[in-house]
């Protein structure tokens, strides 16, 4: 998971800015993932709230900016461009991802509170091996985003009218 991050990293980065910072969050949300799974597997009860709290914090700033800057610009760029199939794409692709972002808020009602956290510890590794695959989906899916909806629209992609 970490090297596809990378190679988005590699495919978008300096296309945009915004679309760099938050690609560097997406690669600093899969270290604190991993620092997660690894506490996870190596002594489930010695987890502490912290390192699922800044999990948590990370995943939700990541989802929160594809929902209220990137996707939104994205979409405008579209209408800029007229591009209208690039839009039904995009409103099919955000449908999809609209599935993990219900699972990521369930993550955080299920760890958001001391009290939540102690009770569904016992369930973090499900919910690591569900997280690792909701998110590998919806990388993949904000990529596609990114191809159809801003990389088809960069310069060395239009051509001049004629």
């Amino acid at each position: 998971m970490l090297e596809d991050c990378k190679n988005a990293l590699e495919r978008w980065g300096g296309v945009h800015v915004l679309i760099d910072r938050w690609l560097d969050q997406r690669r600093n949300l899969l270290v604190s993932f991993i620092e997660l799974k690894e506490a996870c597997d190596s002594e489930l009860e010695a987890v502490r709230k912290a390192p699922i709290d800044n999990f948590s914090e990370k995943l939700m700033d990541y989802i929160s900016a594809g929902h209220f800057e990137i996707y939104p610009q994205l979409s405008e760029e579209a209408k800029a461009f007229g591009d209208e199939s690039a839009l039904v794409i995009a409103a099919k692709l955000l449908e999809r991802l609209e599935m993990s972002t219900e699972m990521v808020l369930e993550f955080d009602t299920d760890f958001g509170n001391e009290l939540s956290c102690e009770q569904n510890i016992a369930r973090l590794p499900a919910w690591i091996d569900r997280l690792a695959r909701g998110l590998t989906e919806r990388f993949a899916l904000e990529d596609q985003l990114i191809a159809r909806l801003h990389a088809a629209h960069s310069p060395q992609n239009t051509k001049a009218p004629a």
